[in-house]
């Protein structure tokens, strides 16, 4: 498994994620148009923030787990299951490159 290659494709991931809540937090905290007078039209911008809101917490969410993998391909232990300290699988790893635990421990 090559690790840098790896850590290359998340700090890319990192990075199109840390845009996506820079978007994100920009649309929720610092808006220009004031809230619509029609109450129709406020429920529909209630409804959008809330969705806006999640996939913010989405995304920090996704960057704290890809801060954690890259430390851990670092320290050598990217492979290695938080939680049994076995071997976490390429596959999985391929598939979830952040995650930290095999499939096992992640049922």
């Amino acid at each position: 498994m090559n690790h840098e290659q790896i850590k290359e494709s998340l700090l890319q991931r990192q990075a199109e994620l840390k845009q996506r809540q820079e978007r994100t937090h920009r649309h929720i905290y610092e808006r220009d148009e004031p809230v619509s007078a029609n109450f129709n039209e406020q429920v529909k911008e209630t409804e959008n923030d809330q969705l806006v809101m999640a996939l913010e917490a989405d995304a920090i969410v996704e960057l704290r787990q890809i801060a954690r993998a890259i430390e851990r391909i670092e320290q050598g232990d990217y492979e290695v299951c938080a939680s049994c300290g076995k071997s976490i699988g390429a596959q999985r790893l391929q598939a979830i490159p952040y995650t930290d635990c095999c499939i096992r421990c992640a049922k």
